[in-house]
C-alpha cells in the first residue's frame, strides 16, 4: 500500500464512526448515512493528493458529508423515506440515552436542513463556529444565527433543560456551554 493509501486508511479508521453518526443525525436513516459517508469518503480519496492542509481534513470531509446529505435531501423530497428507530444511533448507549435520542431525533428532523446541520456539527461533532462555517461553506455569523434559531426551536419542542440533556446524550457538548460571545 502506498503512503497515500496508508494515510487515508488511518484517517477513515478513526473518523468513520463519528462521520456516520453525523450523517445519521442529518438524514435520520442509518443505511443512508453509511452510503452518504461512503460517497463523501470516495470523493475525499480522489481529492487526497490536492488536500494540502491535513489539519483541515475534518472540515473538508464534514463539508463533503453535508453536501452529500443536501443532495440526498433534494432527491428524498421526491420519494418515500424510511426512517430507522432512534436506537440505531449508538447501540451501546444506556436506556436513558435511547429515551433522550427518541425525543431529540424527531425534533432535529423538524428543523430546516441548514439549522439541523449547524447544530449537529456544533454540538454533536463539537466543532467550533469557524470549523462549522468551513464545513458548511457559510460565514461564522450565519453559523451563529442558524444555531441560535435551531436551539430556540429545540427548546420550544423539548423544553430548556431537556434540550441540553438531549443534545448532551447525542454528542459531547451541551448548548449551555456556548458563550454568548461566540467561540467556546
Amino acid at each position: 500500500m502506498s503512503t497515500r493509501d496508508d494515510e487515508f486508511s488511518e484517517y477513515v479508521h478513526g473518523a468513520y464512526p463519528r462521520l456516520v453518526r453525523t450523517a445519521y443525525l442529518l438524514c435520520g436513516n442509518a443505511a443512508q448515512a453509511e452510503d452518504l459517508v461512503q460517497d463523501a469518503l470516495a470523493r475525499t480519496y480522489l481529492a487526497w493528493p490536492r488536500i494540502r492542509d491535513k489539519g483541515a481534513l475534518d472540515a473538508y470531509v464534514h463539508r463533503a458529508v453535508v453536501n452529500q446529505t443536501k443532495s440526498w435531501w433534494r432527491r428524498a423530497a421526491r420519494r418515500e423515506r424510511f426512517v430507522d428507530p432512534p436506537e440505531r444511533l449508538t447501540p451501546d448507549a444506556g436506556e436513558s440515552g435511547v429515551l433522550a435520542r427518541s425525543a431529540l431525533l424527531p425534533a432535529l428532523r423538524a428543523l430546516p436542513p441548514g439549522q439541523r446541520a449547524a447544530v449537529v456539527l456544533r454540538y454533536v461533532e463539537d466543532l467550533t463556529e469557524a470549523q462549522t462555517a468551513l464545513a458548511l461553506g457559510i460565514s461564522v455569523g450565519t453559523v451563529k444565527s442558524q444555531t441560535s434559531r435551531a436551539l430556540a426551536a429545540l427548546r420550544l419542542s423539548l423544553g430548556d433543560e431537556a434540550t441540553s440533556t438531549h443534545i448532551r446524550s447525542a454528542g459531547t457538548r451541551s448548548p449551555g456551554t456556548v458563550d454568548q460571545g461566540g467561540e467556546r
